[in-house]
């Protein structure tokens, strides 16, 4: 059976919107259990759309591990650098978001879900620790999750060869 939503999409199988839905919820519990057990933070939100597109659009090049694990980091790294330079306002936090945005573009590794990074860095006020503890170990953790997920049938090329 398979499911229609919308028809300038592909149709989807039923079994592959529950691996989806099935591997996004493991990469999140996985994340979480590593924090928990640790005692460091692993677990961001961006991460929840991040699985998204992890685990509904592996094929898309916004979901390869470099776009993921480069976007969050370089992504976390402009946020905190504005945050050590300037007062955390409106135009402050656009700024970082701008600048985030920008470097993605620029060093061709745009991951959506990345862009609100120099969002959650600047509300909580988080230091440099923050791009090792989530931001890097949790981006990788989350990219291995998928790579395992996607060897379940019906099995999804992940990631994709260059």
């Amino acid at each position: 059976m398979k499911a229609y939503l919308h028809r300038h999409l592909p149709p989807i199988t039923i079994a592959t919107v529950l691996k989806a839905g099935f591997g996004g919820g493991v990469g999140i519990a996985i994340v979480a259990l590593l924090s928990d057990a640790s005692g460091v933070l692993w677990l961001m939100a961006p991460f929840g759309a991040t699985c998204v597109l992890l685990f509904s659009v592996p094929a898309s090049p916004l979901s390869q591990p470099v776009n993921v694990v480069g976007g969050h980091v370089v992504s976390t790294l402009i946020g905190l650098i504005v945050l050590a330079m300037l007062p955390v306002t409106w135009w402050s936090m656009a700024l970082a978001v701008g600048l985030a945005i920008a470097a993605m573009a620029a060093l061709r590794i745009t991951h959506p879900p990345a862009g609100a990074d120099p969002l959650v860095v600047m509300a909580a006020g988080v230091g440099f620790d923050f791009l090792l503890f989530p931001t890097l170990t949790g981006a990788v953790a989350l990219v291995a999750v998928a790579a395992v997920v996607h060897r379940i049938a019906p099995k999804t090329p992940y990631p994709l060869q260059p």
